[in-house]
């Protein structure tokens, strides 16, 4: 694929002073209920670790389908992200839920091997079950300017993914610029990406709100050029359901509310459930629940 050599330039300050604004919001009480529960509807949680046992798996996807069972009524996650060999476990775990199965694949979290390796990765997750494949760009490619190779793997990818989503992970602690963040973003846009995603979780600096702000400037650039929606995925570095309040005023700010949505919108932080399950306990009882009567999976 042919991929532009003028990427836009970002003013990186601006960016940030833009993105801190948004920090800035006073919510009611009850558009701050609903923003913690669209919260909790829109988080992947995730599992990715060497010591991933299928019991881990089977207990995420438990509190996946039930967040907090002294609640009647709280929306499920979005997804439940496992390595491609826990699909299956996750797919007879999540059963018809409607919590979807997400994978990364392509030598997650590296993206160092070659790319028939990291095909193979996507249809084992694909072949097992995995609704969606969350796949890393080739950095050192692009960093080297070899951007029309990181485009035809993007491709490749997609269509190893056959009815899956696609979600690409730019990795932007180590693109080092807001223009690189733009043009990684355009670039898995016209490759065809359904998602565009920060980060692994992996390495620090993950999501901040001001790359996250360039990402979703780039999304809406795209859908006035194209008329094609694309998701976004902040992941890694999110904790509390006070910054993620945050991230959704920016999303409703810079998108509307047509991208408000599961469908259309994610986190990508486990740790962010348990906080905003604790702020929706404080809602509904008036007071705080000790952290230990929330379970960590």
């Amino acid at each position: 694929m042919l991929v532009s050599m003028s990427p836009q330039k970002i003013d990186r300050v601006g960016a940030d002073a833009r993105a801190a604004t948004f920090t800035k919001r006073s919510l009611k009480k009850e558009t701050k209920l609903a923003g913690l529960r669209l919260a909790l509807s829109m988080t992947d949680l995730t599992t990715l670790e060497g010591a991933d046992s299928p019991e881990k798996v089977r207990s995420i996807c438990l509190k996946a389908i039930h967040p907090d069972t002294s609640f009647e009524d709280l929306p499920t996650v979005a997804a439940v992200c496992v390595y491609p060999r826990m699909v299956g476990i996750a797919k007879e775990a999540l059963g018809d839920s409607g919590v979807r199965i997400a994978s990364v694949a392509t030598s997650f979290p590296s993206g160092q091997s070659c790319l028939e390796t990291r095909l193979s990765d996507v249809r084992e997750a694909v072949d097992a079950g995995a609704n969606e494949i969350d796949m890393v760009i080739s950095r050192g490619a692009f960093l080297a300017g070899n951007f029309n190779l990181v485009g035809d793997e993007i491709a490749s990818v997609l269509e190893a993914c056959g009815s899956a989503h696609l979600k690409v992970i730019l990795e932007t602690g180590e693109l080092e610029t807001y223009d690189h963040v733009r043009h990684a973003s355009d670039l898995a846009m016209t490759a065809g990406a359904h998602f565009i995603k920060t980060s692994t979780g992996k390495m620090a600096p993950a999501a901040t709100m001001g790359v996250t702000l360039v990402m979703l400037e780039a999304i809406r650039d795209h859908y006035l050029a194209t008329g094609k929606m694309v998701g976004m995925k902040p992941a890694g570095g999110i904790r509390t359901a006070k910054q993620a309040l945050h991230y959704l005023v920016m999303l409703k700010e810079t998108l509307g509310d047509a991208w408000l949505s599961p469908e259309w919108f994610r986190f990508g932080a486990s740790s962010l459930l348990n906080d905003i399950l604790w702020q929706l306990r404080k809602q509904r009882d008036g007071e705080y629940a000790a952290h230990y009567d929330i379970t960590e999976s």
